[in-house]
């Protein structure tokens, strides 16, 4: 069992994920509507990758006999002024993850919940890659902001996107 405090961020923790999947598909239609294939690929995947982390956090719950409760999650933004405002609104969004995934892992180790603190180490790693992956596309997206093409093309040449990760928990359903 996990412990109650840790239980219950890591459930609040779903509704994160689940509105992270929901930005990204919104991002990603965002950039489908304006002919950029390569960009909306990018974050229709990386829509694909939040779902995943959420049933990765079920099946970790459901491993530790605790009941996953699923959150409603606010709708997502959909409008954007330019084509620089999604991935700056994308970058918030993974600082702010990174915030939640180190605040769960500071209440695992508060607890002496040590699985629940091994469980997080994947996450931790992921936050790094993910924010760092965001701010090279805001720099690309900002200084090519007048050109689709650069953008499209930058995108094409250096996303390299997933192969899956081997040490990456088990997720719900897969």
């Amino acid at each position: 069992m996990a412990a109650p405090a840790f239980t219950q961020k890591l459930n609040e923790q779903l509704g994160n994920e689940f509105a992270a999947h929901q930005q990204y598909i919104a991002i990603a239609t965002f950039y489908d509507a304006l002919t950029m294939p390569q960009i909306a690929g990018l974050f229709y995947q990386q829509a694909v990758e939040e779902r995943e982390h959420a049933m990765m956090m079920i099946r970790y719950l459901l491993d530790a006999d605790e009941t996953p409760l699923i959150p409603a999650t606010p709708a997502p933004q959909t409008g954007f002024a330019d084509v620089v405002a999604p991935v700056r609104l994308a970058l918030e969004q993974e600082k702010r993850v990174t915030q939640q995934i180190n605040e769960l892992t500071r209440i695992a180790r508060d607890a002496s919940d040590f699985a629940s603190d091994q469980f997080m180490q994947w996450f931790i790693k992921e936050q790094v890659e993910e924010v760092a992956k965001m701010s090279d596309l805001l720099a690309v997206v900002t200084r090519s902001a007048d050109d689709y093409e650069r953008i499209e093309d930058w995108i094409a040449r250096e996303d390299k996107g997933s192969d899956g990760d081997p040490t990456a928990p088990p997720a719900a359903g897969a």
